[in-house]
């Protein structure tokens, strides 16, 4: 017990200290401001964010993709494009950081995590207690990821596409009805802003907070990777040595049973 309460304790200081060492990268930016509605559509446009990013390292790019063209569309296209990636895998690296630290301090749900009263595992280390969980489930929360997936890529007369002139990680809002061309039952909340608390937000406030968002998304692709690098190769992350538990199995395959390899007799 005293031992599980001393990791605890460490994991909370090491958090402590990757949050107050990272402050500076979630400082509002001091310069003007940019419309939430531009598309940063040239290389040009792409440097001057960076250094309202980060001042100190500003634009890197050693693999020149801010001149590429992908799939022989434009390079405004192929920006928009990376752009929206990386404010999505941002986005996806902030849910699973703070999940990790969820699950690490053994906080789930009360009740049942199935319909035949299967409890929520107990398990306090993160990808063990991803691999205890029934494929029934993780077939559930795929094809939730598999519809948002579908559902962010639709052009509509009212949301444009990253690509041909859209902000850059803007989610389009739930439309309904039989008229809409959309669900066709009522959706009363949208997946951004549900309770429309950004209604009557500026735009430079939006652009500011734009920007805290990628310098969080950045620092939590770091994090979580970095948790989950300690726990395969001990001492990789010097800062999480003794902290995370070790784990031996394949962080990056979403289910036990090879399906896919099976047909070719691999496990």
């Amino acid at each position: 017990i005293r031992s599980h309460r001393t990791n605890n304790n460490k994991m909370k200081l090491a958090i402590a200290a990757l949050l107050a060492g990272s402050a500076a990268a979630f400082a509002p930016s001091q310069q003007g401001a940019r419309s939430a509605t531009q598309l940063h559509e040239t290389k040009a446009d792409l440097e001057a964010l960076a250094k309202e990013l980060n001042p100190v390292v500003g634009f890197y790019d050693p693999l020149n993709l801010a001149e590429a063209e992908f799939w022989g569309t434009s390079n405004e296209a192929t920006i928009g494009f990376l752009r929206h990636a990386e404010i999505k895998h941002g986005r996806v690296a902030m849910f699973a950081f703070v999940g990790y630290i969820v699950h690490a301090n053994g906080i789930k749900f009360p009740w049942a995590m199935q319909m035949d009263d299967t409890p929520f595992p107990s398990e306090t280390n993160p990808p063990a207690l991803w691999d205890a969980i029934s494929d029934t489930a993780k077939w559930q929360i795929f094809t939730l990821i598999a519809f948002l997936e579908f559902w962010s890529e639709l052009s509509t007369d009212t949301h444009k596409h990253y690509m041909a002139g859209g902000k850059p990680g803007d989610f389009p809002d739930f439309v309904s009805g039989p008229d809409s061309g959309g669900i066709p039952h009522p959706v009363p909340f949208n997946l951004y802003d549900p309770f429309k608390f950004s209604k009557n937000m500026s735009e430079e406030t939006k652009a500011r907070r734009l920007r805290a968002e990628i310098n969080n998304g950045r620092l939590a692709q770091l994090g979580i990777i970095g948790f989950l690098s300690e726990q395969c190769v001990s001492g990789s992350v010097p800062l999480l040595s003794g902290i995370v538990q070790p784990y031996d199995g394949e962080p990056m395959a979403p289910f036990m049973t090879n399906y896919l390899g099976s047909a070719w007799g691999l496990n």
